[in-house]
């Protein structure tokens, strides 16, 4: 599990808490995390990370079309992708946007939600954990929810207590909590990624199996946390003391390609998702993962997927942009190095 905790202290989290919501049953919400709900803590990152921690009661989280996730007092859900998605006491019921029910704290404390029948109450402290990587293969392999009970392990009713006293002291208006529970947050999330990994079978991902192999793990910890640097094989083996013929062996054997292609896949992986789901330029995209130049990446995509990348973006990006506008604005109930530049090749 150590290739797994490289990458995530590569990926530089920062965060909070921002919302104190109180609901009694019935009740049922939309949530998103927007970025005016970041703006009090970090600049807007590009990628969140939103969680929420049960305090009180017990509710139920939906994504899409998935199973709804039972949530008890001290669990944490955390949504690697920001997805959104709809939290209730009940899910059959009509769901109300969270973004309408936000009162803001006249004093500069949490914000709050109260809202519901009068019934059953829960109680729900939200946040968000950000960085400002475009788009991350490690995040991009995690289901859509963790769970993770706070008080579970040696460490938990440490994590836990700290948990707590650091949000009401922030709900009083105490200036040094944030950073606290930023940190906090962060070795929950931490922690959830190690138990989803540590839960799943060797042979479920070549990627999985590969972390458990200590030289394969590194060399994916290294590749996934400095995708855009000019790796070759002869480099990722010195980072693992092996010798190239010895290393490329044994990462070829476990992963089930070269290093140097998987690294080109991961490339073409990242810079696809960026083409459909942001705005970003191509020349930025080609930079952010690692390619010298904007025709040197229009000629590797092209190679791939048999069109220019612009192209790919404009058949794969229908209603995209309607989306993000009508995402744009909503209000949530979650949130809170010098390297080179290569074209694709074979070392």
């Amino acid at each position: 599990m150590d290739a797994i905790l490289d990458m995530m202290r590569t990926m530089r989290l920062t965060g909070g808490i921002f919302l104190d919501a109180d609901f009694t049953a019935p009740w049922c919400v939309t949530a998103k995390v927007g970025p005016e709900d970041c703006s009090p803590f970090t600049p807007e990152p590009r990628h969140i990370i939103a969680y929420h921690y049960i305090t009180a009661g017990r509710c139920l989280l939906k994504v899409g079309n998935q199973p709804p996730v039972p949530v008890d007092r001290g669990e944490i859900v955390v949504l690697p992708r920001n997805d959104g998605h709809v939290l209730g006491s009940a899910l059959n019921l009509r769901p109300v946007g969270a973004e309408h029910l936000i009162q803001a704290a006249p004093d500069g404390g949490l914000a709050k939600i109260v809202y519901g029948g009068g019934g059953e109450r829960t109680q729900i402290l939200c946040g968000f954990l950000g960085n400002d990587l475009p788009h991350n293969a490690f995040i991009a392999m995690l289901p859509s929810v963790l769970k993770l009970n706070v008080s579970d392990g040696a460490s938990g009713g440490w994590i836990e207590s700290s948990f707590r006293f650091a949000a009401k002291e922030l709900a009083e208006g105490q200036a040094k909590s944030p950073p606290i529970l930023a940190k906090l947050a962060e070795l929950l999330f931490m922690e959830a990624v190690r138990r989803y990994f540590a839960s799943q079978p060797p042979a479920a991902h070549a990627w999985t199996a590969g972390l458990q192999d200590p030289v394969v793990g590194r060399a994916l910890g290294l590749l996934h946390g400095q995708i855009s640097r000019r790796w070759t094989t002869e480099d990722l083996a010195r980072e693992t003391a092996l010798s190239r013929s010895a290393f490329a062996e044994r990462f070829t054997r476990v992963i089930g390609e070269p290093p140097m292609r998987y690294l080109a896949r991961q490339r073409f992986e990242q810079a696809s998702a960026q083409l459909k789901d942001s705005s970003d330029s191509v020349a930025r995209i080609a930079f952010d993962v690692g390619y010298e130049s904007e025709a040197a990446f229009n000629r590797a995509f092209r190679r791939e997927y048999g069109i220019p990348p612009a192209a790919w973006r404009r058949e794969n990006s229908v209603g995209k942009a309607r989306c993000a506008r009508k995402d744009r604005g909503k209000r949530s109930l979650a949130p809170s190095s010098n390297q080179p530049r290569s074209d694709e090749r074979e070392r």
